[in-house]
Protein backbone atom coordinates (compact mmCIF):
# COMPACT_ATOMS: atom_id res chain seq x y z
CA UNK A 1 0.00 0.00 0.00
CA UNK A 2 1.58 3.26 -1.06
CA UNK A 3 1.10 6.77 0.34
CA UNK A 4 -1.50 7.73 -2.28
CA UNK A 5 -3.57 4.63 -1.50
CA UNK A 6 -3.47 5.35 2.24
CA UNK A 7 -4.47 8.99 1.85
CA UNK A 8 -7.10 7.91 -0.71
CA UNK A 9 -8.71 5.69 1.94
CA UNK A 10 -8.78 8.69 4.29
CA UNK A 11 -10.42 10.89 1.66
CA UNK A 12 -12.96 8.22 0.61
CA UNK A 13 -14.05 7.59 4.20
CA UNK A 14 -14.30 11.31 5.03
CA UNK A 15 -11.43 11.01 7.51
CA UNK A 16 -9.39 13.92 6.10
CA UNK A 17 -11.14 16.89 7.70
CA UNK A 18 -10.77 20.60 6.96
CA UNK A 19 -11.54 23.44 9.37
CA UNK A 20 -9.85 24.68 12.55
CA UNK A 21 -8.68 21.94 14.90
CA UNK A 22 -6.84 21.69 18.20
CA UNK A 23 -4.66 18.60 17.90
CA UNK A 24 -3.86 16.28 20.80
CA UNK A 25 -0.45 17.97 20.90
CA UNK A 26 -2.16 21.30 21.70
CA UNK A 27 -1.19 22.75 18.31
CA UNK A 28 -3.82 24.16 15.94
CA UNK A 29 -4.21 23.10 12.30
CA UNK A 30 -6.57 23.57 9.35
CA UNK A 31 -6.56 19.79 8.79
CA UNK A 32 -7.32 16.78 10.97
CA UNK A 33 -7.02 13.08 10.27
CA UNK A 34 -9.88 11.23 11.97
CA UNK A 35 -8.44 7.72 11.74
CA UNK A 36 -11.48 6.18 13.41
CA UNK A 37 -13.50 6.92 10.26
CA UNK A 38 -11.12 4.76 8.20
CA UNK A 39 -10.57 2.08 10.83
CA UNK A 40 -14.31 1.61 11.46
CA UNK A 41 -14.28 -0.55 8.34
CA UNK A 42 -12.69 -3.90 9.30
CA UNK A 43 -11.39 -4.58 5.78
CA UNK A 44 -9.60 -1.20 5.69
CA UNK A 45 -8.27 -1.67 9.23
CA UNK A 46 -6.92 -5.11 8.36
CA UNK A 47 -5.32 -3.93 5.10
CA UNK A 48 -3.70 -0.92 6.74
CA UNK A 49 -2.51 -3.07 9.66
CA UNK A 50 -0.94 -5.62 7.30
CA UNK A 51 0.75 -2.86 5.30
CA UNK A 52 2.12 -1.19 8.43
CA UNK A 53 3.40 -4.52 9.78
CA UNK A 54 5.14 -5.13 6.44
CA UNK A 55 6.77 -1.68 6.63
CA UNK A 56 8.45 -2.48 9.95
CA UNK A 57 12.02 -3.70 10.03
CA UNK A 58 12.53 -7.38 10.89
CA UNK A 59 12.73 -6.85 14.66
CA UNK A 60 10.98 -10.01 15.90
CA UNK A 61 8.61 -8.39 18.41
CA UNK A 62 6.71 -10.25 21.11
CA UNK A 63 4.06 -7.55 21.57
CA UNK A 64 2.54 -4.43 20.09
CA UNK A 65 1.84 -1.67 22.60
CA UNK A 66 -0.41 1.24 21.63
CA UNK A 67 -1.61 4.38 23.39
CA UNK A 68 -5.36 4.42 24.02
CA UNK A 69 -7.60 5.35 22.38
CA UNK A 70 -6.32 6.26 18.91
CA UNK A 71 -3.85 3.39 18.70
CA UNK A 72 -6.18 0.59 19.80
CA UNK A 73 -7.55 -0.60 16.47
CA UNK A 74 -4.42 -0.15 14.38
CA UNK A 75 -2.26 -1.65 17.11
CA UNK A 76 -4.49 -4.69 17.20
CA UNK A 77 -4.36 -5.10 13.42
CA UNK A 78 -0.57 -4.73 13.29
CA UNK A 79 -0.24 -7.30 16.10
CA UNK A 80 -2.52 -9.67 14.21
CA UNK A 81 -0.39 -9.31 11.08
CA UNK A 82 2.78 -9.92 13.11
CA UNK A 83 1.28 -12.84 15.04
CA UNK A 84 1.93 -11.28 18.46
CA UNK A 85 -0.23 -9.98 21.29
CA UNK A 86 -1.76 -6.50 21.27
CA UNK A 87 -1.88 -4.48 24.48
CA UNK A 88 -2.49 -0.83 25.22
CA UNK A 89 -1.54 1.87 27.68
CA UNK A 90 -4.17 4.26 28.97
CA UNK A 91 -4.17 7.41 31.05
CA UNK A 92 -4.60 7.20 34.81
CA UNK A 93 -4.07 10.41 36.79
CA UNK A 94 -2.71 12.06 33.63
CA UNK A 95 0.01 9.49 32.91
CA UNK A 96 0.04 6.56 30.51
CA UNK A 97 0.16 3.22 32.28
CA UNK A 98 -0.62 -0.44 31.79
CA UNK A 99 -3.89 -1.55 33.36
CA UNK A 100 -6.46 -4.32 32.87
CA UNK A 101 -3.91 -7.02 33.70
CA UNK A 102 -1.55 -6.09 30.85
CA UNK A 103 2.14 -6.48 31.62
CA UNK A 104 5.53 -6.51 29.95
CA UNK A 105 8.73 -8.16 31.10
CA UNK A 106 12.42 -7.74 30.28
CA UNK A 107 12.03 -10.61 27.78
CA UNK A 108 9.52 -8.62 25.70
CA UNK A 109 10.45 -6.95 22.44
CA UNK A 110 7.87 -4.25 21.82
CA UNK A 111 6.68 -2.30 18.79
CA UNK A 112 4.82 0.92 19.60
CA UNK A 113 1.95 1.56 17.17
CA UNK A 114 -0.41 4.50 16.94
CA UNK A 115 -2.64 6.11 14.36
CA UNK A 116 -1.07 9.53 13.73
CA UNK A 117 2.26 10.85 14.99
CA UNK A 118 2.43 14.65 15.17
CA UNK A 119 4.90 15.70 17.89
CA UNK A 120 5.72 12.13 18.97
CA UNK A 121 4.67 12.80 22.57
CA UNK A 122 2.22 9.87 22.84
CA UNK A 123 4.71 7.54 21.16
CA UNK A 124 7.52 8.58 23.50
CA UNK A 125 5.25 8.26 26.55
CA UNK A 126 4.20 4.78 25.41
CA UNK A 127 7.83 3.82 24.83
CA UNK A 128 8.58 4.90 28.41
CA UNK A 129 5.75 2.67 29.72
CA UNK A 130 7.42 -0.33 28.04
CA UNK A 131 10.90 0.64 29.20
CA UNK A 132 9.73 1.08 32.81
CA UNK A 133 8.70 -2.59 32.74
CA UNK A 134 12.14 -3.58 31.46
CA UNK A 135 10.93 -4.37 27.92
CA UNK A 136 13.00 -3.46 24.87
CA UNK A 137 11.32 -1.11 22.40
CA UNK A 138 12.49 -2.38 19.01
CA UNK A 139 10.50 -0.10 16.67
CA UNK A 140 7.63 2.36 16.43
CA UNK A 141 5.06 2.96 13.71
CA UNK A 142 2.05 5.04 12.80
CA UNK A 143 -0.33 5.08 9.87
CA UNK A 144 0.44 8.75 9.25
CA UNK A 145 3.61 10.64 10.11
CA UNK A 146 2.51 14.22 10.53
CA UNK A 147 5.73 15.34 12.25
CA UNK A 148 7.71 16.40 9.18
CA UNK A 149 10.59 14.30 10.58
CA UNK A 150 11.51 10.97 9.00
CA UNK A 151 12.97 9.70 12.31
CA UNK A 152 10.83 11.27 15.05
CA UNK A 153 11.81 8.76 17.79
CA UNK A 154 15.00 7.02 18.94
CA UNK A 155 14.10 3.59 17.50
CA UNK A 156 13.45 2.48 13.89
CA UNK A 157 10.22 4.14 12.73
CA UNK A 158 7.78 3.27 9.94
CA UNK A 159 4.74 5.12 8.60
CA UNK A 160 2.55 4.45 5.59
CA UNK A 161 2.17 8.11 4.65
CA UNK A 162 3.58 11.52 5.49
CA UNK A 163 1.07 14.33 5.78
CA UNK A 164 2.27 17.67 7.07
CA UNK A 165 -0.34 20.42 6.90
CA UNK A 166 0.60 23.57 8.78
CA UNK A 167 0.37 23.66 12.56
CA UNK A 168 0.38 26.70 14.82
CA UNK A 169 0.90 27.49 18.45
CA UNK A 170 -2.49 28.66 19.78
CA UNK A 171 -1.18 32.16 20.54
CA UNK A 172 0.00 32.63 16.93
CA UNK A 173 -2.76 30.76 15.09
CA UNK A 174 -4.09 32.73 12.08
CA UNK A 175 -7.37 30.78 12.27
CA UNK A 176 -7.88 32.01 15.85
CA UNK A 177 -6.98 35.55 14.73
CA UNK A 178 -9.72 35.30 12.08
CA UNK A 179 -12.21 34.30 14.80
CA UNK A 180 -12.69 30.80 13.42
CA UNK A 181 -14.04 28.50 16.17
CA UNK A 182 -11.68 25.69 17.14
CA UNK A 183 -12.77 22.04 17.33
CA UNK A 184 -10.97 19.42 19.41
CA UNK A 185 -11.65 15.99 17.87
CA UNK A 186 -8.63 14.21 19.45
CA UNK A 187 -8.55 11.78 22.33
CA UNK A 188 -6.06 13.28 24.78
CA UNK A 189 -7.95 15.05 27.60
CA UNK A 190 -6.89 18.33 29.08
CA UNK A 191 -5.24 19.73 26.00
Amino acid sequence: MNEDEVLGRFRTSGALLEGHFRLSSGLHSPNYLQCALVLQHPADAEAIGRALAAALPDVKPTAVLSPAIGGLIIGHEVARALGVRAIFAERADGALTLRRGFDLTPEDRVVIVEDVLTTGLSTRETMEVARQRGATVVAAASIINRSGNRAPVDVPFAALAAFSPPTFQPESCPLCAQGSPVTKPGSRPGR
